[in-house]
């Protein structure tokens, strides 16, 4: 029997009935953590254009400096300090380190969660047929819950290498390209692995979710929490090089970042080795280049 919400005014039956349905639920939780991480990291990019050193613009300064500046809460101001620092804060480089896992964490809800998906919408479509038979079902949000937890993983390396990159470089902000040797050794590294049988294996898995799902499913919440971690798993082992190419833009290039989102999107949606191939070859060239024009 259907619940009776008739009591409840607009919003609250609006909000009962996503409640009770959980393929909507998890499509507007899931919008929603999107449309916020690409705000503030939207938010963060402007005040990184604004506060740039003098002849240190990166692409798409100009435009952002002409965006309004939104007023801001006190903590954003300081996470926003934190993850664009010159130098770690003295005495706060364990606080600056969180800072950045978080950052990288929003950069890979904002563009890793939308070539999800298709891996959510499978599970969804599994979990109604389970429903319909009476079976037991653990919400989809659970499933990503673990597919988030790998790249909170993830994140707390990326905040590593950016400590260990900014250490050695004599960038005048901690989010500014990593220029020279290290800004070609990470295209270089990224375009190689565009063409490596682990980087096919991993993108082949995150096309074809059903398989992995269905033999995998569970009645069991702390299962397809761990089955959202293994599908979190293949989805970094296809996108981790990519996010290198972030350390030769700037990792606060807003504009960079909706680009790899949207080719991520495209080469999961597609059949072949084509998108990857052109995208590894274009980073091998663009390595070469940046070889060539450093000192």
């Amino acid at each position: 029997m259907s619940d009776d919400f008739s009591h409840l005014d607009r919003a609250g039956r609006a909000t009962a009935s996503v409640a009770r349905n959980p393929r909507l639920m998890v499509t507007v939780s899931v919008g929603i953590g999107i449309v916020i991480a690409w705000a503030i990291l939207g938010a963060m990019a402007i005040r990184g254009a604004e506060t740039r050193l003098a002849g240190a613009d990166a692409p798409g300064d100009t435009v952002l400096r002409y965006l309004p500046r939104l007023p801001l809460p006190d903590f954003l101001d300081r996470f926003f300090a934190l993850c664009l620092a010159p130098a770690p804060l003295a005495g706060a480089t364990g606080i600056q380190a969180l800072a950045l896992i978080v950052m990288w964490f929003l950069m890979a809800v904002a563009t890793m969660l939308p070539s999800a998906a298709p891996m959510i919408r499978t599970y969804c479509e599994i979990a109604d047929t389970a429903r319909i038979k009476g079976e037991p079902v653990v919400h989809p949000l659970v499933l990503v819950a673990g597919y988030l937890g790998t790249w909170l993983v993830a994140s707390a390396l990326f905040a590593a290498l950016t400590l260990g990159v900014h250490a050695f470089a004599a960038s005048g902000q901690m989010l500014d390209p990593a220029v020279g040797i290290a800004g070609a050794l990470a295209l270089l590294i990224a375009g190689l692995y565009q063409f490596s049988g682990l980087k096919e294996a991993c993108l082949t898995k995150c096309r074809n979710p059903f398989s992995v799902l269905f033999a995998n499913w569970s009645a069991k919440p702390l299962r397809i929490f761990r089955l959202g971690m293994e599908q979190g798993v293949w989805c970094l082992g296809c996108c981790w090089a990519l996010m290198l190419v972030m350390f030769a833009v700037g990792a606060m290039n807003i504009f960079w970042m909706a680009l790899i989102g949207l080719f991520t999107l495209i080469e999961k949606q597609t059949t072949g080795r084509m998108p990857s191939r052109v995208a590894g070859a274009i980073l091998l060239v663009w390595a070469t280049a940046l070889l060539l024009v450093s000192d």
